[in-house]
């Protein structure tokens, strides 16, 4: 599972720094997760494949989290995109692209298919084979959603020195990796367990910007290896945080602890601080392991 971060500030961007947007690559599957402005730029800059791109997950209908998506989608028309392009975001997101297509005279020669959000419960928003990706219901000024991308238990590892002690054939293979016995030809049946390791732990990534600390999301987000918390403010400024419907980098490790996640990484950082080593000091007097977020940084676990 790997991650790249685009953009981790908060509000505006600047010569240096841009707002929210990732990329987690996860079983070869490459999610775009929020679209501040600058996002196509800095996908360039990380020379990240725009075609391997097919869903696109908008947290909110804040500017800092979607100015980029419909510059992206003008781009992703010039460069000849035929796949289709799925966008998940809030209702309205839909009215907001499709009218700066309408009125530019833009329109897409590639399918751009919009599923919009509502539901204020956790419900599985996409499906495959080997990725499933389900909300997170989160608190903020606006109807606003985090991401919970998990993947599929895969298949079940050969044992090598096994299948060729037994003599078994290659065409085989397939059926033993999916956890099926084997009947030999001299009538003996081999278990499944004597030919297999159990298969790679599946890993899970939870992401949650922006939001008030919100203990509610704690049963989804329950024991995830990474969770991405914004951490807006540091402690110092708790009431200008919990006006703004924002979270102090203490509150993201409140979280993370009482979800008893495996990593945290602290993101959405005000501008208003020298350095962002300060939000990892404070979350680390609640929660030890903390990573910071950067752009351009990447991630792999």
């Amino acid at each position: 599972m790997k991650l790249t971060i685009l953009g981790c500030y908060a509000a505006t961007p600047r010569s240096f720094t841009n707002p929210t947007s990732q990329v987690l690559d996860i079983k070869n599957r490459l999610f775009l997760i929020d679209c501040g402005e600058g996002t196509q730029v800095q996908l360039r800059k990380n020379k990240l494949k725009f075609s391997k791109i097919n869903h696109i997950f908008i947290s909110h209908l804040h500017g800092d989290h979607f100015f980029g998506l419909i510059g992206l989608i003008s781009t992703f028309a010039l460069l000849g995109r035929i796949t289709d392009l799925h966008v998940f975001g809030p209702k309205g997101i839909k009215e907001i692209i499709e009218m700066q297509l309408r009125l530019s005279n833009s329109w897409t020669n590639y399918k751009l298919l919009f599923h919009e959000l509502e539901s204020n419960e956790s419900e599985t928003i996409f499906e495959d084979e080997k990725v499933i990706v389900k909300t997170i219901p989160l608190k903020h000024r606006v109807y606003t959603n985090g991401f919970l991308f998990q993947e599929k238990t895969g298949d079940r590892l050969l044992d090598f020195k096994a299948v060729q002690n037994f003599e078994i054939d290659k065409c085989y293979y397939q059926n033993i990796k999916k956890g099926k016995d084997i009947n030999l030809e001299d009538g003996r049946v081999i278990e499944n367990a004597k030919l297999t390791f159990d298969p790679i732990a599946p890993m899970s990534y939870a992401f949650c910007s922006d939001t008030k600390y919100y203990e509610s999301i704690i049963p989804i987000i329950k024991e995830v290896d990474v969770l991405y918390h914004e951490s807006t403010f540091l402690d110092s400024e708790e009431a200008l945080a919990g006006k703004t419907m924002h979270s102090t980098a203490k509150e993201a490790a409140k979280i993370a602890l009482k979800a008893n996640v495996k990593q945290l990484l602290l993101g959405h950082y005000s501008t208003r601080y020298a350095t962002i080593d300060l939000f990892k000091e404070e979350a680390q007097t609640i929660f030890a392991a903390v990573l910071l977020t950067d752009d351009g940084k990447v991630f792999e676990f």
